[in-house]
């Protein structure tokens, strides 16, 4: 198994000789194997000769590399071979049946996998989302597939990213980016769940550098002033925990460690919302405990308790749960020295090398298949993926599935029966339903989490027992459930169970369902449906209307989709179109009132937003100029512009450069109760948005019109927002308000547009 002391690290510096990946490779396996690695090593040599990297290197630098981080994981000779061979047959023209001949059938098995990964086409317009999710969705069916038949082309192919990502430097920025997000979504999720950690951080660290690099740079800023300290504090916490565990007679090493910098940008992102400074994230500094045995795990953890005392809520036992990548520790916080919150991670030496290492630190192939069956067992969750895959409907929906199903951080909860279910961290009760069977699935009603009922759309957390109820009438799915907004199912698996049901329902009820949500989607956002539904048709490219009606009805497409890509198409639309010629005695458009309104006029006017209609982006527009208070921003419809006089002070305004926050008003009809208006605040608030007036009106007969103005960013965040407001407890219908009372345009003006993020 790979040694504790191995580390990728070392690469950069070593890989260019390949007398260190002789090296490496002679500390771990047989001696009469690396004849065949040092022959593999010449044959491609002489195939690269005279070809070169965008770096300037020679181009026989990138597969020793790639097979010194091969050699670091441990791999068999096989693997060695074709790592130094993996390009021969792409960039060189070799065919397969050569390598097969000189190096045998399963190194030529290895590279042909891993030359049909890199024929996969991935380069696409960043605007064509379609065939970039198609591409997306090629690619991790095909790498997938690879996987269930030999894990060992895919740890291949990891060694090969993180070489590229560590020489991304020599590519145009447009190119950087585009792998640095490929890497981020795709790869180094990949390697956590195969529990390669040492690849996964730094394919991380990599990809953030690259995306974000001035908050990469402000994060290792802040790690460099805080090092000494930083460093003495970890000493004394090691020194003090040694000799405690040392006089309970417990053999331990204990080392320390900061966190990586994306680590640490994910959690300064998470603690934001609570006001945190990065001194006060109490988990970026980490001591680990190595031990010989898993009872020594146990019996170290009660010293650490007794030394210093355990934050409430900070304890996973991943021992007694191992995750699907097969890492097992135990993990606590503490109050540690000077009352500094400290991580502490206890493991044996074996658990620690899975840990590093993942499904590398078990190879099947090291025993002459002794390990087969324990490592079929580790990539179960492979099975179930490419098992699932069949069921979707799209390349969306598998990329989708991917991301979301396999690699999210997993929970584990329990049946009633004490039976362990993973589900991906945020699944809710109605995921778990579907888990362990769908017609459970279609059948619930209602859950209880330990004992008490909870909603539907809860979250489960780690150790949750999970009592589903189910109605025997068999009434099926509700179509609420496909709503991302309300967040009942998290799944793809789950998602992709109930549009099955929908499927099978009645073609003409689908379409009849599908004709009702997209009317009054547009009609609670304040859009004319008979000039948008063309486009609408188009977006999604069905066969014909029908077909397009009947996916909405049974929920193969969303509302939420809809409002997305037409609030991005009218923004694509704005941003291309050319600016009106100038009208006759008029001058050229001039920007007014910051970088949100494009308006053809004269000046340095004021430019306001029209309270009685309160457009925002993504609605059609015109200006209208006040007399005492410069141009007022109108919806094109109205009721004020449409029966407006004086038709010369109307000026034509576009939407430029979102970004602002734009007000919107919204009436909730709603039965009046105590607690009405909080769960209101509290959803906005939730959502990040701000409400900037609100006031209730009482209807007489137990109900109330709440009327508030919200500042959003355009009508998808409406569009959500609207979703989220019809489940709360009493709401009877949303939507945009138009207040027909007001006064014309001359109505006492907003403030000044300000630039509100």
């Amino acid at each position: 198994m790979p040694s504790r002391t191995a580390s990728l690290d070392d690469t950069p510096a070593s890989a260019r000789d390949i007398d260190a990946v002789y090296q490496r490779v002679a500390e771990y396996m047989a001696p009469e194997r690396l004849p065949a690695i040092r022959e593999a090593y010449e044959f491609a040599r002489q195939c690269h000769e005279g070809q070169f990297r965008k770096t300037g290197d020679p181009y026989i630098t990138h597969p020793v590399a790639v097979t010194f981080a091969v050699a670091t994981l441990e791999l068999d000779h096989h693997a060695i071979a074709a790592a130094l061979l993996h390009d021969v047959q792409e960039d060189c023209g070799i065919p397969n049946d050569t390598i097969k001949e000189k190096f045998g059938a399963e190194v030529a098995r290895l590279v042909d996998g891993l030359s049909k990964l890199e024929k996969l086409p991935m380069r696409f317009a960043p605007s064509d989302q379609a065939a970039r999710d198609g591409a997306q969705a090629q690619n991790l069916r095909k790498m997938f597939l690879a996987m269930a038949e030999d894990i060992r082309v895919v740890l291949i192919k990891l060694c090969d990213r993180l070489h590229n990502m560590r020489t991304l430097w020599a590519f145009p920025e447009e190119k950087q980016r585009r792998i640095a997000r490929e890497t981020l979504e795709i790869f180094a999720p990949l390697a956590n769940r195969l529990g390669v950690w040492q690849i996964k951080w730094e394919l991380e660290d990599l990809s953030f550098r690259y995306l974000e690099p001035e908050k990469y740079k402000e994060i290792a800023d802040l790690l460099a002033s805080k090092r000494e300290a930083r460093e003495r504090y970890i000493k004394e916490s090691t020194e003090s925990l040694k000799a405690h565990l040392k006089e309970a007679g417990i053999k331990a090493e204990v080392t320390g460690r900061a966190k990586h910098i994306y680590s640490i940008h994910q959690k300064m992102q998470r603690y934001s919302s609570q006001h945190k400074t990065f001194d006060q994230i109490y988990d970026l500094l980490a001591i680990r405990v190595f031990v010989d045995d898993v009872s020594e795990c146990y019996h170290a953890l009660g010293v650490i308790h007794s030394l210093w005392r355990p934050i409430p809520g900070q304890f996973d036992d991943y021992i007694a749960n191992p995750k699907d990548s097969m890492y097992q520790s135990l993990h606590t916080t503490v109050v540690s020295l000077n009352g500094r919150p400290l991580e502490i991670q206890i493991r044996t030496h074996d658990m620690h090398r899975v840990a590093e290492y993942g499904i590398a630190a078990h190879w099947r192939y090291k025993e002459g298949g002794k390990q087969q069956g324990r490592d079929e067992e580790r990539i179960a969750w492979l099975r179930q993926l490419l098992d699932w895959q069949r069921d979707l409907s799209g390349a969306e929906d598998f990329v989708e599935s991917v991301k979301t199903d396999i690699f999210h951080d997993q929970v584990f909860v329990y049946t009633p029966k004490g039976a362990v279910i993973d589900m991906p961290a945020g699944a809710t009760p109605l995921d778990f339903a579907y888990r362990i069977h769908t017609d459970l699935g279609h059948q619930t009603v209602g859950a209880k989490v330990n004992g008490r009922m909870v909603a539907l759309n809860s979250t489960v957390r780690n150790g949750d027992v999970v009592e589903i109820m189910r109605s025997r009438q068999g009434k099926g799915p509700s179509r609420d459930w496909l709503n991302a907004n309300l967040g009942y199912v998290r799944t793809t698996h789950s998602k992709e169970k109930i549009r099955q049901w929908f499927r099978r329902q009645e073609r003409e009820d689908n379409i009849a369902r599908g004709h009702e949500l997209l009317e009054k989607e547009m009609r609670r956002l304040g859009l004319d449906l008979g000039e948008r539904q063309s486009q609408i048709l188009a977006m999604f490219n069905y066969p014909t209307a029908d077909d397009f009606y009947a996916a909405l009805g049974y929920g193969g497409i969303s509302t939420t989709s809809i409002a997305r890509r037409l609030g991005a198409l009218i923004q694509e639309e704005e941003a291309a179109a050319e600016p009106p010629p100038p009208l006759p005695s008029r001058p050229a458009p001039a920007t007014l009132g910051g970088p949100g309104l494009r308006v053809l006029g004269v000046g340095n006017l004021l430019t306001t937003i029209a309270r009685c209609c309160s457009p925002v982006p993504g609605d059609q527009i015109v200006g209208y100029v006040t007399r005492a208070r410069g141009v007022t921003v109108h919806r094109a419809d109205c009721h004020n512009v449409l029966n407006e006089d004086e038709r010369e002070r109307l000026l034509e305004v576009e939407w430029g450069t979102v970004a602002k926050l734009y007000p919107v008003a919204i009436r909730i009809e709603a039965w009046d109760r105590v607690g009405l208006l909080r769960d209101i605040t509290t959803l906005v608030t939730d959502e990040k948005v701000n409400m900037v007036g609100v006031r209730t009106v009482e209807n007489g007969d137990g109900s109330v019109n709440v009327l508030a103005t919200l500042e959003t960013t355009g009508i998808e965040q409406l569009s959500r927002l609207l979703n989220k407001m019809e489940i709360i407890r009493g709401v009877r219908t949303v939507e945009r308000s138009v207040d027909r009372k007001r006064a014309k345009a001359g109505d006492a003006p907003l403030p000044r547009l300000s630039a509100r993020r």
